[in-house]
């Protein structure tokens, strides 16, 4: 029996209206050519969203319309507000020519998939293999309500979302070896790398509707070469056979359209019908095409920058890697934390030359800053940063990450003065957190004991930067519209005050848990010929204020100036 759901025009992309409401879910015909309508996309798990403006929204509007040629032509297009009547046919015009090629479940060119592909035993394995949050194999979610022997079954929505999300961030390893791969080995192929987005931290801009979402993660510039294709019009239609073809190839994209619809995988979705309706509840999930470096033109990712490359492994030997790496984020630490890799522009790396090290944004955040004096300084851009923490040589998924900040415009500029404001708010909040563990460690010496080591445990100081998070995400909401060196000088004080009281509260804690029988001191020996050198709490609780006092500068004046008033 044939089944058939077109991505085109069935309804599988949940987004809420633009003006408030319930979220209702819409075709891709539906949601790009009303785009305007709508607000911001509604996902089961945050890399999802990532995955399906990579994989279909962004590349089937850049295929259709091509790219702004210019800064000033991009500008024309975001401040209609929507697309053009002309912009509209296009992409009706390319929906239609190319709508057999968007259908999940066709049985010749199945979008995302290789049609036949099977196993020499003809094996197949349970749905919940492309569902990051399942349980599959070794892959055991710390929180999973569901085991690998659970059925596991898709509506065709949900799996199409699931299928993108493999392509993208799918883990590393074995994957099943299927007829026709030459790589494969005793039913597996190994040594596959991640998907492409597992290899960085995922920059996506955001605006007040779909339409302004997708023009800010679209590049200007030159058109694509006649050679850089959607993954959907670069593969040859093949007839289902039951050898199937699904050899993959290690190559570098074309361009920014291969590079977004990347086949990391080979999938195959087997669907049934059930009493619910049709259901995938079967999968087959093979290597796919590798890359051998995330290329330069990848717009969504920020960089570190090495003066003469790195090195990598490949082949069995040593071989020179670009000298760009993509940055990955880390567990557990909020994106405000790396503000110096996302508010550094590609210009200034450029011109501090090539001999430096460092970290530069991504191209759409540094597209953005440059467009920053054309659009409203008031703008509520949010940057969205997702990624995946693996484990376990990559073959598991230890940790999803994900993370929302409001950023001003003007912080996008490279003499901004509200971004050398905000970068010196993230290094005293970085300063507070390290002033605090000092002082649990000189109390800890105080009562006798070692520190806690920098690398294991929870340090107070992981308290103080949760305690200071919504005051820095207060303070970017706050310098949106905001070019007044005035203004900007009085929000940093008041962020230090906040911050001032905050640190305190955490500290004190510190200091409230210690027993009596410390505040006596231990002395400690320095070796032959140096004195003992004595740890007191008293000690401890001084140095942490003069710390304190010094990176908060503008706060500490204030209060020296009022008690000097109070004094007279």
């Amino acid at each position: 029996m044939t089944h058939g759901f077109s991505l085109t025009d069935a309804p599988w992309l949940l987004l809420p209206p633009a003006a408030g409401g319930p979220a209702r879910d819409q075709s891709l015909r539906t949601a790009l050519l009303d785009a305007h309508e709508f607000g911001d996309l509604v996902v089961e798990i945050p890399t999802q969203r990532a995955a399906l403006f990579r994989q279909v929204l962004l590349p089937v509007a850049l295929d259709a319309l091509g790219r702004p040629a210019d800064e000033r032509e991009w500008m024309e297009w975001f401040s209609a507000g929507r697309w053009s009547q002309e912009q509209r046919l296009k992409l009706g015009e390319y929906l239609d020519a190319h709508s057999g090629l968007f259908d999940l479940f066709d049985p010749v060119q199945p979008f995302g998939q290789v049609a036949g592909m099977r196993t020499a035993k003809d094996e197949t394995k349970n749905a919940g293999l492309i569902v990051a949050t399942a349980a599959t194999g070794n892959n055991v979610p710390l929180f999973a309500s569901r085991t690998e022997g659970d059925d596991f079954s898709l509506t065709p929505a949900k799996a199409a979302h699931w299928l993108l999300h493999t392509q993208c961030w799918d883990t590393a390893a074995i994957k099943t070896g299927v007829v026709g791969d030459p790589k494969a080995k005793a039913g597996k192929t190994v040594g596959n790398p991640t998907g492409p987005l597992g290899q960085m931290g995922v920059t996506l801009l955001v605006g007040t509707t779909l339409f302004e979402t997708l023009l800010l993660n679209l590049p200007v510039g030159a058109p694509p070469t006649s050679t850089d294709l959607p993954q959907w019009r670069r593969r040859e239609p093949t007839h289902p056979s039951p050898t199937g073809t699904p050899q993959w190839q290690e190559r570098v994209p074309e361009g920014l359209l291969d590079l977004w619809t990347w086949q990391a995988r080979r999938i195959r979705l087997f669907p049934e019908a059930t009493d619910e309706g049709l259901r995938v509840t079967r999968v087959l999930v093979a290597a796919g095409d590798r890359m051998p470096y995330t290329p330069e033109t990848e717009p969504h990712t920020m960089w570190r920058i090495e003066p003469t490359g790195g090195r990598g492994v490949g082949k069995g030997k040593r071989v020179a890697t670009p000298p760009r790496r993509p940055l990955r984020l880390q567990p557990g630490k909020a994106a405000w934390r790396g503000l110096d890799a996302l508010l550094a522009p590609e210009r200034q790396t450029r011109e501090a030359g090539k001999n430096t090290s460092g970290f530069t944004t991504s191209k759409v955040l540094d597209q953005a800053g440059a467009l920053s004096l054309d659009l409203d300084e008031a703008y509520p851009l949010r940057v969205e940063l997702s990624g995946i923490a693996y484990g376990n040589q990559s073959a598991v998924i230890d940790d999803v990450m994900f993370d929302a900040l409001p950023l001003p415009l003007a912080a996008l500029g490279e003499e901004s003065d509200v971004r050398s404001a905000l970068l010196e708010v993230a290094e005293q909040a970085e300063q507070l957190a390290t002033a605090v563990n000092h002082l649990s460690a000189d109390l800890r010496r105080a009562l006798g004991t070692e520190p806690i080591p920098w690398d294991k445990g929870q340090r107070p100081g992981e308290l103080v930067l949760h305690a200071l998070d919504p005051l820095v995400r207060r303070l970017l909401a706050g310098m949106r519209g905001v070019d007044d060196p005035e203004r900007i000088e009085a929000g940093q004080l008041a962020w230090e005050q906040l911050a001032w009281r905050r640190a305190w509260e955490v500290a004190d804690r510190l200091l409230q848990a210690v027993p009596v029988g410390a505040f006596l001191g231990r002395s400690v020996s320095q070796g032959e010929g140096k004195p003992e050198r004595t740890h007191r709490v008293s000690l401890a609780e001084a140095l942490f204020l003069k710390r304190r006092a010094e990176i908060l500068h503008r706060a500490d004046g204030v209060r020296k100036d009022d008690r000097a008033i109070g004094g007279q």
